[in-house]
């Protein structure tokens, strides 16, 4: 849609535009203007692009993907160990960022839990890319851990 700008001379004439002939051009104005600055939008999908066409032929104003809803997905923790003082131990050799996740997750959600981390190698890096280790992370985080050979008399009493 191109905007024709008006000559000094043509905005002087004689005739007078009516209100809704300066709207339409003001509006014309600032599509234009705005057209400049917006990017496109790319859409993730073709069907999504069509709804997008079919809610601006319809004049249905829209975001898209501007906003971001957190949500939980319902899983069960199942404890490896739990002792008669009702606290879990969870047995780890190799501990990847899902289970780290998801033993935070339990915590969120279960506060009055008393999860504690038994570690086949709790000075193991949790990626390759760290340098935080197991029990570096644990206590990050709050959770009490030890190494296998290690477990305090009293985490079992």
């Amino acid at each position: 849609m191109a905007l024709r700008l008006l000559t000094h001379h043509q905005k002087m004439s004689k005739t007078k535009t009516s209100k809704d002939e300066s709207l339409e051009w003001a509006k014309k104005a600032y599509a234009a203007i705005k057209a400049r600055y917006e990017k496109p939008i790319k859409f993730r999908s073709k069907l999504e692009e069509k709804i997008a066409d079919l809610l601006e032929g319809l004049g249905v104003s829209y975001e898209y993907e501007s906003t971001k809803v957190p949500y939980t997905i319902q899983h069960h923790y199942c404890p490896d160990f739990i002792l008669p003082n009702k606290t879990y131990l969870e047995a780890k050799g190799y501990w990847d960022a899902a289970d780290r996740r998801k033993v935070l997750a339990v915590k969120k959600d279960n506060p009055d839990i008393d999860i504690r981390m038994v570690f086949q190698s709790p000075y193991n890096t949790i990626s390759k890319k760290s340098k935080t280790t197991y029990a570096q992370w644990c206590e990050r985080h709050d959770i009490p851990w030890t190494h296998f050979h290690d477990i305090p008399l009293d985490w079992l009493i």
